[in-house]
């Protein structure tokens, strides 16, 4: 009798609404690079994505709802990538975030398009991400490479830099950062003298830096994006005895650097989006220290971020309806990341869908092994 009680007792409640059913969660989708070229710097953004998560949670979710994510890695792969993004979908992800390589976000977009589902990509550098497919539901935060030649520019022209050397590798955003710096260097009227790549897989390059000391330049542009060709490039300079001074790329940012270039990096100069004087880094800093025993790499900020902005779409947008999303997105501005200078924000011009403030990279350099001070900031 006492059973039968019980069981009338909830189902009166459950009838009634006393026990309600706890809300389904928002899924947020990431395509990521877990074992190819990207995921030197596809691990540290995404743990940021996964920190802004833990932190969204913490604080209730989004509209009441817990976020969580679904992770698809594609390798690095552009065929691959294109198939993550269709599983996500078709999994019920209501945002996708691409964290790999350039040329598989590129290639994941045809599926976003076709689909209608917000994606964005907050690391991703090249240039011609949002304007060779006319897809309105994709959105780029990360640094443009174009925004990161003009800040080194502009730190050359501090130094009155008149002759300079290239030197990157042979990945697809490796040729696309050079050939945009190419192209910004000459705009400027300044002499490329040496233009070398250093292909995936090499173990030396040791040629490569002959050619550019025999061309006696005044600055060595850094342009690659993989860690160990970099690592090369480094090693070479260092022990060919080389003096022109390195300016590199974002990917110099990375703290794997002091750990496999241990000893190789004092006095290089190189373009950031972290300004460690900027308040709101300042917390993130400490927050995802406190949580994790260590201080974050620099890139975990573009995940977390990204990450951010995505929330707060959905929530301006009060639901998780796709185009609604999409308009919020759109109209995203004066939001203050922890990634960017002081008082650089994110924000999407009409008609524009890169948000991420031309003027929020900074020139920071080596002092020792360790990421120090800042010695530029922005494009003038």
């Amino acid at each position: 009798m006492k059973r039968r009680l019980a069981l009338f007792t909830l189902a009166a409640m459950v009838a009634g609404g006393s026990l309600a059913a706890p809300p389904s969660p928002i899924k947020i989708g990431v395509i990521t690079d877990r074992v190819g070229p990207a995921k030197a710097y596809s691990d540290p953004v995404l743990k940021g994505v996964e920190f802004a998560t833990e932190e969204i949670n913490g604080a209730g979710g989004i509209l009441g709802q817990p976020v969580t994510l679904l992770i698809e890695d594609d390798q690095g792969r552009p065929d691959l990538s294109a198939t993550a993004a269709r599983k996500l979908v078709d999994s019920g992800a209501a945002f996708i975030l691409s964290i790999s390589l350039t040329s598989a976000t590129q290639q994941a977009q045809s599926v976003t398009v076709e689909t209608g589902t917000p994606h964005i990509t907050p690391s991703n550098s090249g240039d011609t991400l949002t304007t060779q497919i006319a897809n309105p539901n994709f959105w780029q935060t990360g640094p443009l490479g174009s925004a990161q030649i003009k800040t080194l520019l502009a730190f050359a022209r501090s130094k009155a830099y008149k002759r300079v050397a290239l030197i990157g590798d042979n990945t697809a955003l490796g040729q696309l950062t050079q050939q945009s710096f190419k192209s910004g260097i000459e705009a400027e009227n300044i002499q490329v003298v040496s233009e070398e790549v250093v292909p995936r897989g090499a173990n030396s390059a040791d040629a490569q830096m002959q050619r550019i000391r025999a061309s006696n330049p005044d600055a060595i542009f850094f342009t690659g994006v993989l860690v160990p060709e970099n690592t090369l490039m480094l090693r070479s300079y260092r022990l060919l005895g080389l003096k022109s001074p390195i300016l590199g790329n974002f990917n110099l940012s990375s703290s794997q650097y002091p750990r496999v270039a241990k000893g190789l990096l004092d006095g290089v100069s190189f373009v950031d989006a972290v300004d460690p004087g900027k308040s709101e880094t300042q917390r993130y800093v400490a927050a995802f220290a406190k949580s994790h025993g260590s201080e974050p790499d620099n890139l975990s900020g573009y995940g977390y971020d990204g990450m951010m902005l995505v929330a707060d779409a959905i929530r301006r947008a009060g639901s998780t309806d796709k185009s609604r999303v999409r308009d919020a997105m759109q109209a995203t501005k004066g939001y203050a990341g922890v990634v960017g200078a002081k008082g650089s924000q994110y924000a999407f011009a009409p008609g524009k869908r890169t948000g991420f403030d031309p003027n929020g990279l900074v020139v920071r350099v080596y002092e020792g092994d360790k990421a120090g001070r800042v010695m530029h900031v922005g494009t003038r």
